[in-house]
């Protein structure tokens, strides 16, 4: 069983970016990629199919012993991303978006359903290349909701592939009671990295702060190549914050790639996402 790591393409500089970081994955995890462009009629594909050799070619300039394939398919490239995942047993989505005038075509009420409505977890990347060391920091916002213990499975699975440090962070909260649950959750966090080896340590931000902003500032205290959030609503990306605040984090100026989760209707459990 190895990574099965699928790039949507539309032949573009940011497209070659998520390229470059889904080889570098499959480079650590021993991993397939397969690339993935979708035309709207079957007079599309044969010209589409020799742009996938040249997409080919791309992917293995960055590592040339990476396993690359290529799929076109005919269709819609809001249903087919999911659809081609599911087919293909995929690991991971890593997808490019072109700042935040592009985040804007991906935010639409169609379009936001291709993370929002996917069992796979996305990675958003912008134009930074991948770095030499991966994943060396990654930055996870916590806060009370159950459901977002889930993305440590996803977090320590990979901070064990890649040796990273995971930094938590959660918002402030006034009251008693809440500050009490929350500081529970950030303990039982910690734990529960410890217990898959993983580095990690804990902030919560300052009263009254932006916590967008205080997550966009530890990222770069830290220096952090990957930012985790979960999806707690329908068709929103940041449910414990809101709609408004998506384009904050996934277009950040850091150009951070950040890592969605939709959560499941299980609990945490011992598996890995990086391997089916």
């Amino acid at each position: 069983m190895h990574t099965k790591l699928l790039v949507p393409t539309d032949f573009t500089e940011v497209a070659h970016t998520a390229i470059n970081h889904a080889v570098r994955i499959a480079e650590t995890t021993k991993g397939e990629v397969i690339l993935l462009n979708v035309v709207k009629s079957k007079e599309e594909v044969s010209h589409a199919t020799e742009k996938m050799a040249e997409e080919e070619k791309i992917a293995k300039s960055f590592y040339s012993d990476c396993q690359v394939k290529s799929v076109v398919r005919i269709g819609n490239i809001f249903d087919d991303i999911g659809q081609a995942a599911d087919e293909i047993g995929a690991n991971l989505i890593i997808m490019g978006t072109h700042g935040a005038s592009g985040w804007q075509k991906v935010v639409g009420s169609h379009a936001l359903k291709v993370i929002t409505n996917s069992s796979v977890p996305f990675i958003v990347v912008q134009k930074q290349i991948m770095r030499p060391s991966v994943y060396d920091n990654i930055v996870v916002p916590l806060d009370l909701h159950n459901e977002t213990k889930q993305k440590l499975e996803i977090v320590s699975s990979m901070a064990n592939y890649f040796k990273s440090k995971v930094h938590l962070i959660s918002p402030y909260e006034s009251d008693e009671f809440l500050l009490h649950k929350l500081k529970a959750n950030i303990a039982w966090g910690k734990k529960y990295l410890s217990s898959k080896g993983v580095k990690s340590d804990a902030h919560i931000g300052a009263k009254g702060a932006n916590f967008i902003d205080e997550i966009l500032n530890l990222t770069s205290d830290v220096d952090a190549d990957l930012i985790s959030i979960m999806n707690l609503q329908k068709n929103s990306l940041m449910g414990m914050l809101g709609s408004a605040y998506e384009q904050s984090l996934i277009t950040n100026e850091l150009q951070t790639p950040v890592l969605c989760v939709n959560p499941l209707t299980t609990t945490v459990s011992s598996g890995s996402i990086l391997v089916r």
